[in-house]
């Protein structure tokens, strides 16, 4: 039995001021065509399908389509909230929606009923386990509970989809993440499932084993995420304990990019016709001085342009300011002087040093 694993739709999302629902078109068409192409006997999402609790009228609208498509290919489809969900608003129509084979998980029940599946090695049983956010015990616990009360048949070949944080797992900047570890889930938890389809992490991974995985985000969502190789897994469940896993990977209408070189190289024509402009772009310019409107100028180039940063001797430096309550001077003009150098590597000149001097006295009414 073939099964497609998706998760992070995050559909609405907004890359500062950029809204991405055109290049999640494009990639849920693509991810269409993968299905077209690998002809699964189910799809599982494992949550996040929105970015917000209260989506907009386009994501909620690209969702509908997208569900629309793949219950025309009469393909059972489970789906789960996420920690950006609201898991009323996903589960609403439900039951009317099961008669189209899509399957959306309600809010936490003490027992989780599964669905069932069947192909020449028997049963396959798929359980839906929407995102726990417990009040009264650690996330592993409630997990835990959650999978004692499902009652799993072992012998059987058992799939749950799953949006929690695994012990272990490679996290990204673009991931709403409880602070200390407190969200984390151990991996035995899951050891019931044959397969354990995940959402919450944007990067594809795996958790200790191979059958505990996390697909990643059809897009990439931040800057942490430039290096991610973005993909559609594909799990097939032969026999019990004989699982092939793979990936097909997904190609952005526009990529996500880090350009870092001088703004003289980046502004020159034969460097930019060699670049795709419309990519979402963050510069770093090594400039030792702000470049004037650096970001105005450049963005006639690169419309796309999210970020501008600088790396050079005075931000390589102001890495290394410590925190001014530890710094043991008394006199404003030595704080000032210390705290000059420490920003621009440099001493401040004698005319700078008399025009502080003239500030402080201003200043503290000549109490120095």
């Amino acid at each position: 039995m073939k099964f497609i694993h998706l998760s992070d739709l995050h559909i609405g999302k907004r890359l500062r001021e950029f809204s991405l629902i055109e290049d999640q078109k494009y990639i849920f068409l693509k991810i269409l065509g993968v299905i077209d192409d690998e002809k699964p006997d189910a799809v599982l999402i494992a949550g996040d399908v929105y970015d917000k609790g209260i989506p907009s009228e386009k994501a909620v609208s690209l969702f509908d389509d997208f569900l629309t498509r793949l219950a025309k290919k009469k393909i059972p489809v489970f789906v789960i909230s996420g920690n950006h969900d609201s898991v009323e608003r996903m589960s609403f129509g439900s039951k009317l929606m099961e008669e189209s084979r899509v399957y959306i998980s309600k809010a936490p029940q003490e027992h989780i009923t599964p669905y069932e599946l069947k192909d020449e090695w028997g049963s396959v049983f798929v359980y839906l386990l929407p995102f726990i956010n417990p009040f009264d015990k650690s996330f592993t616990e409630a997990v835990r509970t959650a999978v004692k009360n499902m009652n799993v048949d072992e012998s059987k070949r058992n799939i749950l989809v799953s949006h929690q944080l695994v012990t272990g797992a490679e996290r990204s900047e673009s991931e709403d993440i409880f602070i200390g570890g407190a969200e984390n889930v151990d991996l035995d938890v899951f050891d019931p499932f044959d397969y354990v389809a995940l959402g919450h992490i944007h990067k594809p991974q795996k958790c200790g084993r191979e059958t505990v995985r996390y697909c990643g985000t059809p897009l990439k969502y931040s800057f942490s995420e430039v290096n991610h190789k973005k993909s559609v897994t594909v799990v097939e469940l032969k026999e019990k304990d004989n699982i092939d896993i793979r990936t097909v990977p997904l190609e952005p209408m526009r990529d996500l990019r880090v350009i870092k070189e001088s703004f003289k190289e980046i502004t020159s024509k034969a460097f930019y016709e060699k670049q795709k402009c419309d990519d979402f772009i963050k510069i770093i310019l090594t400039d030792e001085t702000d470049i004037e409107d650096g970001f105005a100028r450049l963005q006639t180039i690169y419309e796309n342009l999210v970020f501008l940063d600088y790396d050079n001797t005075r931000t390589r430096s102001s890495s290394k300011i410590e925190d001014l309550e530890k710094i043991q001077v008394t006199d404003p003009l030595e704080l000032f002087k210390e705290f000059y150098e420490i920003q621009n590597s440099m001493s401040m000149t004698d005319e700078q040093t008399d025009f502080v001097k003239e500030l402080i006295k201003e200043v503290w009414r000549d109490e120095k």
